[in-house]
């Protein structure tokens, strides 16, 4: 029988698992995190419990909050079991179970008056994001702020009851600074070029709408370190919860499962003071720059190239889809002939090396990630991931034969139905308007290149309208595997 995670059972399950072996007595807070869900527990979590586990820094434990119900949700079950998370590092050939407990408070999502008094204590030296890619406010096409988002309105029409995360922490950076308190440094976690610069412009855009001068004051004073995040993390469901219990014999009301790679690059900016972090493989840097370009474009680029051809073959895990040669054969192509040649080069890395090694974690059949997952929220992903690299072939004259066939394969997913006649749910948060615009596009394929504010300039070049046409033209006639094998045998 499986035992229940919980500080008293932890000398119990020290058997199958690693447990934390320093006294979270002695933790304190340093960190206000929002979004506390599976990628920031294995993740920056992790890292904290490893330098705990070393004796040093126990000033800068986290306290997990949210701004939606999700958050607030996955605190109720953590506090049920004392904010432990079960986190399963997994390799191919082996699976190894460990708790971490770097978290030793949450507040509720709509406790706005604790999230302020938090966010203006003195020992609050950092506050941490996990909003996911589409959290940000931002525009597409032009990745610039969007002051006109209804909730950046609504924050900016009344900041005294401000409800985004961004309108939170501009309220508490005010209370810092009227109580001559040393600004604490937003550091974002979440998978974006420039992360620090987007969350910067988030906040000094959305304080710039209802007050100016202390907008300026935000720019002039508080740091906004970018930073690249890596760890495959998959949702977790009845599955992994079975696994767990099942192979290590723990009962955890909310397990992360994950990959054994991580990889954190930051940039050195936190006047406040931060943990030691080097001291546990995080590699601080000045620019973060070629770092986060190589990620975002091999490794997430590489996601959107096998998420929607893996998608319309109803390929279910993403293992599968690295186990299938014409989707194999597709990333192996797109990424060495039209993705690669265009990453600019990265300290101390050799990228072709760094390729081989996505593949590698791609098809970690102990993942259990899903194409699904890969295929959520491209309206977000795709102008982040994909598109940029469009930009740039074009630019230099270059061939986008693959990188067209991968926006038409998006397309076609995003009509609703696989090849097989399979309906496929809503997955993007502006699904409704994706399909209908799908289904424009099943005649009329300059339809799709038309929504400006995800493709801008690229979806007005001739060259890229002429490959995209072609594509989708053939997707629709064919099918995905005819035009794979056609497009891999060109």
């Amino acid at each position: 029988m499986a035992i229940k995670l919980s500080t008293t059972t932890l000398p119990a399950i020290a058997a199958t698992a690693r447990v934390p072996h320093y006294d979270r007595a002695a933790l304190s807070a340093g960190i206000l995190h929002f979004g506390i869900g599976n990628f920031h527990r294995a993740h920056q979590a992790a890292y904290l419990d490893d330098l705990f586990s070393t004796g040093r820094d126990f000033d800068f434990a986290i306290i997990g909050t949210g701004v939606t119900g999700h958050d607030g949700r996955i605190a109720a079950l953590l506090a049920d079991q004392d904010l432990l998370t079960t986190l399963v590092e997994q390799e191919a050939t082996s699976s190894l179970a460990r708790v971490t407990g770097s978290m030793i408070a949450t507040i509720a999502p709509g406790d706005r008056e604790k999230i302020l008094d938090t966010l203006a204590d003195p020992s609050i030296r950092i506050v941490s994001l996990t909003v996911t890619e589409g959290g940000y406010f931002i525009n597409a096409a032009t990745a610039a702020f969007d002051p006109q988002n209804p909730q950046i309105v609504a924050d900016a029409a009344d900041p005294e009851h401000a409800k985004t995360v961004f309108g939170l922490i501009i309220a508490g950076l005010r209370r810092r600074r009227d109580a001559g308190i040393i600004p604490f440094t937003v550091m974002s976690c979440d998978n974006l070029p420039h992360n620090g610069t987007v969350a910067r412009n988030a906040v000094v855009g959305l304080a710039a709408l209802s007050d100016p001068a202390f907008a300026a004051w935000i720019k002039d004073n508080v740091a906004f370190p970018n930073g690249m995040v890596d760890r495959i993390t998959p949702a977790t469901g009845d599955r992994e919860k079975q696994l767990l219990a099942d192979q290590f014999g723990i009962e955890d009301a909310w397990p992360v499962f994950c990959e054994d790679f991580r990889q954190w690059v930051l940039e050195d900016n936190f006047p406040a003071g931060r943990p030691h972090l080097e001291d546990v493989g995080v590699q601080f840097v000045p620019d973060v720059t070629p770092f986060e370009m190589m990620k975002i474009r091999i490794l997430n680029g590489g996601h959107a190239v096998i998420a929607y051809a893996g998608g319309l073959l109803d390929i279910h895990f993403v293992h599968e889809a690295m186990e299938h040669p014409l989707v194999a054969g597709f990333l192996e192509k797109v990424e060495t002939e039209e993705i690669v040649p265009v990453v600019p080069p990265v300290p101390d890395t050799d990228i072709s090396a760094y390729f081989e090694l996505i593949k590698h974690r791609f098809a970690n059949p102990k993942i259990g990630d899903t194409v699904r997952r890969l295929c959520l929220d491209g309206s977000n992903r795709q102008p982040k991931f994909i598109i940029p690299t469009i930009a740039d072939r074009l630019s230099g004259g270059l061939p986008i034969t693959g990188l067209a066939l991968e926006s038409a394969l998006w397309c076609r997913y995003c009509f609703g139905t696989t090849d097989s006649g399979a309906t496929i749910a809503p997955n993007d948060p502006n699904w409704e308007r994706l399909t209908a615009t799908a289904a424009l596009a099943k005649d009329d394929p300059l339809a799709w290149l038309a929504m400006e504010d995800l493709y801008g300039a690229v979806g007005q070049n001739d060259v890229f309208r002429k490959a995209f046409s072609e594509a989708l033209t053939a997707l629709w006639r064919d099918g995905t595997a005819a035009t794979l094998t056609r497009y891999l045998a060109a």
